[in-house]
């Protein structure tokens, strides 16, 4: 699964909208973008969801035929149902602005409801956090199951599937930090490539039995549910790993846009995925030991070393989605206040989505060969998989539930009409997947655990110390009127004090009255504030306000998808009429030690975690990019 996967030079003409008013050449572009990073997850899943779903079927050992016919058409009802009808028809007209992604579809949920605000924050961080699940086995699962096809070709390169898979995801880990732009131009022809082959090398298997056609018959799959009883409900989370991937199609919609993205799933991607699952059956319908690994076994004995390698660079491709994801999502939970603040680094000059966080890098490469070392085979990491993405799933139909009742005023009636069919689906395929807790499953859980932890205590650990040290600050209306009417010793320049409240006076401000007794003859208060929407158009950066002669409070607003840069935005300032010289000016920020007091709103732990988390936080002046030699850091002590 992705989050706002990397925009390559093919992208930006759709960060702005959905790209439907592109120009050909343009829309060509966009589609063939979309194809490398959305379709990368979803696009290499048949390397090991069939086999994965038939040997889940075949309790008694052998591959019977039935079974065969029975799995496929679930796989290809799967993604008819919930990745064409779900996503494709429906959510991909639930944007945000034109981003996707489900923290942008909290934000849009949030902005439609009065009450409950609070029970979609939790939806949305829940979905966040098992999508850092998710970002951890995608790469594991998708890497070493490209490097088993080795082993088809000799037995001798089984002790090396596990050392190679290593190698390749450090390789891909340590490249992250030079951007991806050069390296995602290509990604769309590759995975264009990769869809054309696959799609094509089914044809002579289906060609031999054609009676395989018949799984397209959804009768198919309701008979072997209803025939398998807790054997079919097994096969369901083996059958899920079809339809992984399938959030990207709504995670990259500000990428590509609505248009590009459907039109590449309807006419290349759907179509390569159905004709290759069907000719992995047909092939195990004719030897029920092809089950041992059908993707590969479909290509002749020459073709299998080629066939490994552009396997190994499709998933590397579909790993590369998930990382660059986790950065916009990880940017995307701090911008709205659900992670501390982390150093995030551009690698792109004219693209903005294409940002490295080294701290978030370290944490997944330790977590994905951490992985690939416990469970060393795709096999025993599938049963690890899917729990995250459904669980995802559901939070996202939920969401979407609450965007098309209170944002786009449906009858309440109507929204769940639509929707429950839906979460049915999603609900029975987490049940099926939850089975697996005990094989792998409690992986993502315990991630996803983890980071719900972190986020929820972030953020009610922020809403504590806020309401703290406003009970403890002075009215920023008095203050100003006192200064005014009796104002000390005047020094020239410009102070700027940043602060999270506007109508209390900031603390740094206080302090620096307090200890140096002067006041700069312009002072300036910055509030800097995150907007629900994706972007903020600059003409709505900045709002500027006189409270009096020589005080006046600046807003900058930014959207959940920007990275604030104080100095660019204050140069918008300037053209609306605020003279100041950024190399007379100080910034004042005051910086907080946290104590745990004896009475708090939280558990004695949960202080211990956020002063922790606190104290690993990035420093505002680089957060903000503020020019270092220009901040007064003012120290205070704050008990929580």
């Amino acid at each position: 699964m992705t989050v706002d996967a990397a925009a390559t030079p093919a992208e930006a003409p759709a960060t702005n909208g959905h790209g439907d008013a592109h120009s050909t050449a343009s829309f060509t572009a966009l589609t063939l973008g979309s194809i490398g990073v959305v379709y990368g997850d979803i696009g290499t899943s048949p390397l090991y969801a069939l086999r994965e779903a038939v040997t889940a079927a075949s309790s008694s050992g052998e591959a019977a035929p039935h079974a065969v016919m029975g799995v496929i058409s679930l796989i290809l009802w799967a993604l008819i149902v919930v990745v064409t009808l779900k996503y494709v028809v429906i959510l991909l007209r639930a944007d945000n602005h034109g981003e996707g992604g489900t923290l942008a579809l909290m934000a849009l949920a949030q902005r439609g409801v009065t009450r409950g605000a609070s029970i979609i924050v939790l939806l949305g961080i829940i979905s966040g956090a098992l999508f850092y699940g998710d970002a951890v086995i995608t790469p594991a699962l998708s890497v070493l199951s490209a490097i088993e096809g080795t082993k088809l070709v000799t037995a001798a390169f089984d002790p090396y599937v596990v050392p190679l898979t290593v190698i390749i995801l450090a390789a891909l880990f340590a490249v992250q930090a030079r951007g991806t732009a050069k390296v995602a131009a290509f990604f769309g022809p590759i995975m264009l490539i990769w869809f054309l082959v696959i799609g094509i090398a089914a044809f002579p298997p289906i060609l031999r039995h054609p009676e395989v056609l018949w799984a397209i018959n959804p009768v198919n799959a309701v008979s072997f549910m209803l025939h398998h009883g807790i054997v079919g409900f097994i096969t369901l989370g083996a059958v899920f790993l079809a339809v992984t991937g399938a959030e990207a199609l709504y995670a990259d919609l500000g990428h590509f846009g609505k248009r590009p993205i459907q039109t590449a799933w309807l006419f290349v991607v759907l179509p390569s995925l159905a004709l290759n699952y069907l000719g992995q059956g047909a092939l195990i319908i004719a030897d029920a030991k092809a089950l041992e690994n059908p993707f590969f076994l479909m290509f002749p004995e020459w073709a299998l070393i080629p066939m490994v390698a552009l396997a190994t660079v499709a998933t590397v491709i579909a790993s590369q989605a998930v990382i660059t994801g986790a950065y916009s999502l990880t940017r995307q939970a701090i911008q709205l206040g659900l992670l501390p603040r982390f150093e995030i680094r551009h690698t792109s000059e004219a693209h903005s989505g294409q940002i490295y966080i080294p701290r978030i890098n370290k944490l997944l490469l330790a977590s994905v060969v951490l992985l690939v070392l416990l469970f060393k085979s795709s096999s025993a990491l599938a049963s690890a998989y899917g729990i995250s993405v459904t669980g995802t799933m559901v939070v996202t139909a939920m969401m979407g539930f609450v965007v098309i009742w209170k944002v786009w005023r449906w009858s309440p009636l109507a929204a769940g009409a639509l929707i429950a069919p839906f979460l049915f689906l999603d609900l029975t395929f987490l049940s099926a997947n939850l089975l697996k807790v005990l094989e792998g499953g409690w992986v993502p859980l315990a991630l996803g655990g983890f980071v719900m932890t972190l986020m929820y205590t972030w953020r009610r650990g922020s809403r504590l110390l806020f309401e703290k040290s406003r009970k403890l600050e002075f009215p920023l209306a008095d203050l100003v009127a006192m200064l005014e009417k009796r104002p000390p010793q005047r020094v020239p320049g410009t102070a700027v004090f940043l602060t999270s409240d506007p109508l209390s006076a900031p603390t740094a401000l206080m302090h620096s009255l307090k200890h140096y007794k002067v006041l700069h003859e312009k002072n300036v208060i910055l509030t800097i504030e995150t907007a629900p929407t994706p972007r903020i158009d600059p003409s709505e950066r900045v709002r500027l306000e006189q409270i009096s002669p020589t005080f006046s409070k600046v807003t900058l607003r930014f959207g959940f998808m920007e990275s604030p840069n104080v100095p660019r935005a204050l140069a918008i300032a300037r053209k609306l009429g605020w003279q100041f010289d950024i190399m007379s000016t100080s910034f004042f920020l005051s910086r907080r030690a946290l104590k745990p007091a004896a009475h708090s709103g939280m558990p004695r732990w949960q202080d211990h975690l956020f002063i922790t988390m606190s104290r690993s936080a990035n420093d505002a002046t680089d957060y903000f990019q503020i020019p270092s030699g220009r901040v007064v850091e003012v120290g205070t002590q704050v008990t929580i």
